[in-house]
């Protein structure tokens, strides 16, 4: 019998060193067609990044994988996402987390990510149309957060949002490829970092987005 799409992204996957078996089980059971526009449909399953409305994209399934896996997430852990975009990287997290607070700068794209979320009867994801840079304070600290767009400079601001050993991942970097970044928080408030490779995000814009 030959593979599924489904089987042979998730082979693909695990070759590229994504071993984690909860972050391989949260994946296989969130339908990425869901998450992509119809015009590329046939592409849903292949491991590439595609693009969806407002200029943004869904990321690659081994970039969400890889960064999904650095978080370390528990079922008890309470998850910042900066950035929902299509919602598929806020699902995934959704069945690894307790809960998750997802901030998009589109409010098209936070409804139409709402939506999708309601489908797969997903009820642990808060959401708030506003600004990724300002994080969400009122519900900090965060056991880990997830930024999935590119950051200038060192996210001191986000950083000082987690709780003490919590974990941090993100893009770093100003040209059109970044350095993934895994941060971790110490007792003391300071933190160390880690860099999981050269990645391709679009920018985290400050404010909000003005649609039509």
């Amino acid at each position: 019998m030959s593979e599924t799409r489904l089987e042979r992204l998730m082979r693909s996957l695990q070759e590229q060193g994504i071993s984690d078996k909860k972050v391989l089980a949260a994946m296989a059971h969130t339908p990425r067609d869901l998450f992509v526009p119809e015009l590329f449909l046939d592409r849903s399953w292949e491991d590439s990044a595609i693009p969806i409305n407002c200029g943004q994209t869904i990321s690659q399934p081994y970039i969400v994988g890889l960064m999904t896996q650095a978080l370390k997430i528990e079922g008890r852990h309470r998850v910042l996402e900066i950035g929902t975009g299509s919602g598929y990287q806020t699902a995934i997290l959704s069945r690894l987390a307790r809960y998750v607070y997802t901030i998009e700068r589109y409010r098209s794209l936070m409804l139409e990510a709402e939506i999708r979320h309601k489908r797969l009867m997903l009820e642990n994801i808060i959401y708030r149309f506003g600004d990724g840079w300002d994080g969400w304070p009122e519900q900090a600290p965060f056991d880990r957060i997830l930024v999935t767009a590119a950051l200038p400079d060192e996210p001191l601001g986000l950083l000082a949002q987690l709780k003490p050993k919590g974990v941090m991942v993100g893009p770093q970097g100003k040209g059109s490829t970044q350095r993934l970044l895994r941060y971790v928080k110490t007792p003391d408030g300071g933190y160390t970092s880690e860099d999981l490779g050269e990645v391709r995000f679009v920018p985290l814009i400050a404010g909000v987005a003005k649609e039509g």
